[in-house]
């Protein structure tokens, strides 16, 4: 692959190209220097840089995380990159939960809406008025 100008390095990422210039800023990908008179051109380099970092994102990975991981891979070693997977993991698995007890009291609101019967006020919009967590969940 050819070396790409900044418009065609971001269309061939799917990114925007002030998305490219503030990893620019950020430091997490190299601003390739101008020739006098000329456009800067990225090489292909760039564009695998600018993937793993959309790759990284798309798994959770903030851009500190991801900033981390890229110097790892430019040298470092592999225990500290499994110990921010391991982190970013335990974090899944904390959503995860939370998402699940959110679905539980979705469902059993649900239910309720399904069972009332007659000319009484619906549960779930009773339920959210209440000043009572709807999820069960202490401190919600």
């Amino acid at each position: 692959m050819q070396e790409m100008t900044i418009g065609q390095l971001a269309g061939a990422a799917g990114v925007n190209v002030e998305t490219i210039r503030y990893y620019h800023r950020r430091g997490l990908l190299p601003t390739p220097p101008r020739p006098t008179g000329g456009i800067r051109r990225y090489p292909a380099a760039a564009l695998s840089r600018l993937r793993f970092i959309r790759r990284s994102q798309a798994l959770g990975f903030s851009l500190d995380e991801v900033e981390t991981l890229l110097s790892l891979h430019d040298g470092q070693t592999c225990a500290t990159a499994r110990a921010i997977a391991e982190h970013r993991l335990a974090d899944v698995g904390r959503r995860i939960k939370d998402l699940q007890t959110l679905e539980g009291a979705l469902a059993t609101l649900v239910m309720r809406c399904a069972t009332s019967t007659g000319k009484v006020a619906c549960p779930l919009i009773g339920s959210l008025m209440d000043e009572s967590d709807v999820t069960g969940s202490p401190g919600a």
